[in-house]
């Protein structure tokens, strides 16, 4: 079987070209530091590659959604801890104008202390988050939750709908609250052995009119009442506190999911420089055999032969 020049010139340059290819690849993989330059190069793989990092950007966004869930209810607590306070104070001055020996004009006196611990209460109750929105009102955050009523004590005027949003691949947490979950109606037993539901700012109103009046019934009732409203202000901080703690442990496991994720995708998608290096230099020895003995061939001619 005869083998032209020709046949001979083509495969010479096939190889070069083909050499000249991977060590380009080879180059190209070094400077960016991947396996893979192309989705082409290893479809296969450069899938794998962009399902684990779609996972990866979920978990990111499941972190930024923990943040804002954090900051909320740490504005919840540090409120609710301002009107615990308020509250404390609000009973220690109650049960002093309990005093029987007490004037009218000394009752009064605590009254008007007690009135703006109610009025500095019912501004924390209408506080407003970082982005605005009323903290406790449900989910009608535009509209003031407690507003005031002429001739009467403040009403709630928010829903008791609770939201939510997903902080993992199978985890949701809420991230609002009612008013009046928050600042929970007492139960007021009546004269008549009956039972009535009583507003938080009623019942302090209530008690601040009996300070006012010298009415030691109102003020006795309003004494018990008092601890009532802690009781259900206690409960709702322990709900935060439960969540933050929630959103802790949502945190780490978030973290240790990405940790595994980035330890997987590295070992698909990242370069073995050791590896790569030693390719590249046994493709560039390669290329330049090809290269030398496409220069000896390029120089065959039949009158090589004939000199």
């Amino acid at each position: 079987m005869k083998i032209s020049t020709h046949l001979m010139f083509e495969k010479a340059t096939q190889q070069m070209s083909m050499s000249q290819t991977n060590l380009a690849k080879s180059q190209a993989q070094l400077a960016q530091g991947k396996q893979i330059i192309n989705p082409s190069d290893a479809p296969d793989q450069a899938a794998t590659i962009q399902r684990l990092k779609s996972i990866m950007s979920r978990q990111a966004s499941y972190q930024t959604t923990l943040n804002s869930v954090q900051t909320r209810l740490q504005e919840e607590d540090s409120t609710l801890q301002s009107v615990s306070d308020l509250l404390i104070r609000a009973k220690e001055v109650s049960v002093q104008a309990a005093n029987g020996t007490l004037s009218p004009s000394n009752r009064k006196a605590l009254g008007v202390e007690l009135q703006g611990l109610r009025d500095q209460i019912l501004s924390l109750a209408n506080s407003k988050d970082s982005s605005g929105n009323y903290i406790f009102a449900g989910s009608r955050v535009k509209t003031s939750p407690f507003v005031s009523v002429a001739g009467g004590s403040p009403q709630y005027v928010g829903d008791q709908t609770r939201m939510s949003v997903k902080v993992g691949e199978n985890r949701s947490m809420l991230i609002n609250r009612s008013g009046t979950d928050v600042f929970a109606p007492v139960s007021r037993t009546l004269p008549d052995g009956s039972v009535e539901g009583v507003g938080f700012f009623n019942s302090l109103d209530d008690l601040i009119k009996g300070v006012n009046t010298s009415d030691p019934q109102r003020i006795q009732g309003g004494v018990g009442e008092m601890d009532k409203l802690l009781e259900g202000l206690t409960f709702a901080q322990a709900t935060i506190g439960s969540g933050l703690k929630g959103i802790d442990q949502q945190n780490s496991v978030i973290e240790d999911t990405v940790l595994n994720l980035t330890t997987t995708l590295s070992s698909f998608e990242d370069l073995d420089y050791t590896s790569a290096i030693t390719k590249m230099n046994q493709q560039m020895m390669s290329l330049e055999a090809a290269q030398s003995s496409f220069a000896k061939i390029s120089q065959l001619s039949l009158f090589n032969f004939i000199k």
